[in-house]
């Protein structure tokens, strides 16, 4: 049998009564958040595989796209705040990862710590992100290309293998795009 390094620690481990079950669960989580890029927590620093598998189990994940320097963005997030917390209240969590369109990594802490959020760390991260979903602000259209399909603000809901579900045009709908969002079971993480 052959066996995770990272599951290497249950199996030697006589606390656990199911070494090999928890190994399986953990794995299983381990391999669904590595579609995620690496993550910071709401005060900026490193957010470990744990932190992060805690943060999102049992919720539905949605990146959102977006800058503090940004119009848009700054009046849609009170409705994106509210939508959180009304999902939450009854029952459909949410979790909301920011990938920052923001130009210093100060302003990004700001942001998280301000929404409890976690984010992708600012630069080569957030930008292969932004590339991957195609979405940007136009003002940085000269570093990343004219080929998005989205400026800011935006989100992408993401299913458990870190596919996404649903896009939401809230740079075109603004808050009403909120409404499109599936919580349903089929994205629960």
């Amino acid at each position: 049998m052959i066996v995770p390094a990272a599951c290497f620690a249950f199996l030697i481990s006589t606390r656990h009564s199911s070494p090999l079950t928890r190994c399986a669960s953990r794995t299983r989580m381990t391999s669904s958040l590595s579609a995620l890029p690496n993550l910071n927590k709401s005060d900026g620093t490193g957010a470990s595989i744990d932190d992060i598998s805690e943060q999102v189990k049992g919720k539905h994940v949605a990146l959102y796209f977006a800058a503090g320097w940004c119009p848009m963005c700054s009046s849609f997030e009170p409705s994106l705040m509210q939508f959180r917390e009304a999902a939450n209240s009854s029952g459909k969590e949410v979790e909301i990862i920011y990938v920052p369109s923001d130009r210093q990594a100060a302003d990004v802490v700001k942001r998280t710590s301000s929404m409890n959020m976690l984010s992708v760390p600012i630069g080569e991260e957030a930008d292969a992100m932004k590339r991957k979903y195609k979405i940007w602000a136009g003002a940085e259209s000269l570093k990343l290309g004219m080929g998005r399909r989205s400026g800011v603000p935006a989100l992408v809901v993401l299913d458990k293998s870190g596919d996404e579900v649903h896009f939401l045009a809230a740079e075109s709908k603004g808050s009403k795009a909120l409404g499109d969002w599936p919580l349903d079971d089929s994205g629960l993480w």
